[in-house]
């Protein structure tokens, strides 16, 4: 059976669709089975960063009303053969997700996929809380800015109450993926320092994505980062955030700085 990740935030604009992107093709690089589900219906981005826009058919919606199968929604990306895609629906409102459609549609899908991410909207309305209530695990992806971290942590307290996890009083795996990360901002306090963040969000840490020019390229040629660029700081970074999702531990580095991190960061358990 296939694991079923969020990436989530309470923040608009921190980086959910690319990396929703960039860690579905870094997963699927490694060989594995993976399917990324844009779960932002009436607006729907994660097509353009798959470069898949004008392959799109049918969408998520299509398949909870009945009006395609699962198999005929799916795009297949062209770069991995392992790689595929589930579009939301740009016509629709979210409330055309029913919990029922979307419960029977990540059961289909842990059946063929080994990993399913879903790249949920902004918020915590019905869409954001319908995208995590099925997760195995989360990524809250979060600025190292003051108001995307309380966002992250309201996001947090929704993933310990909401989720089918919470419900049945198991504990939700949660990671923290700060993205667009500048160490010489953060050391003159333009942005928060990863220990301010760490120690407000209390959730172990996969990835620490690099501000770069490399990600908005990436974007705007419809690619994922980890393949536009796969040598480039922010993929590797993904490369990496990806490992760890799979259960490796790897030293954490910050992007600029010569010292790693180690265990101290990766180590931290939520409280």
């Amino acid at each position: 059976m296939g694991k079923v990740i969020v990436v989530t935030s309470g923040k608009g604009g921190v980086g959910k669709t690319t990396s929703t992107a960039a860690l579905g093709a870094a997963l699927a690089s490694r060989g594995e089975k993976v399917v990324v589900v844009d779960f932002d219906v009436g607006l729907r981005n994660l097509d353009l960063v798959m470069g898949a826009e004008r392959r799109v058919v049918y969408d998520l919606v299509n398949v909870i009303q009945g009006d395609a199968k699962l198999p005929q929604a799916l795009i297949r990306d062209k770069r991995l053969d392992n790689l595929f895609l589930l579009p939301a629906s740009q016509t629709r409102d979210k409330d055309a997700l029913t919990s029922e459609g979307v419960e029977r549609v990540m059961a289909d899908l842990k059946r063929y996929f080994d990993w399913i991410i879903c790249d949920s909207p902004a918020g915590i309305e019905r869409g954001a809380t319908l995208a995590m209530r099925h997760a195995d695990m989360a990524v809250v992806v979060t600025n190292p800015e003051v108001s995307s971290v309380r966002d992250s942590d309201r996001i947090i307290g929704l993933l310990d109450s909401k989720t089918l996890k919470a419900e049945n009083g198991e504990r939700m795996e949660k990671y923290l993926l700060l993205t667009r990360y500048d160490v010489n901002r953060a050391e003159r306090g333009d942005m928060l320092k990863v220990d301010d963040v760490l120690e407000i969000l209390s959730i172990p840490l996969i990835g620490i994505i690099p501000e770069s020019m490399d990600v908005l390229r990436a974007s705007n040629i419809g690619a994922p980062v980890t393949l536009a660029d796969a040598k480039s700081a922010p993929a590797q970074a993904y490369f990496d955030a990806a490992r760890r999702l799979a259960g490796e531990v790897l030293p954490m580095t910050i992007p600029g700085e010569k010292r790693g991190l180690f265990g101290k960061i990766f180590g931290r358990k939520a409280a």
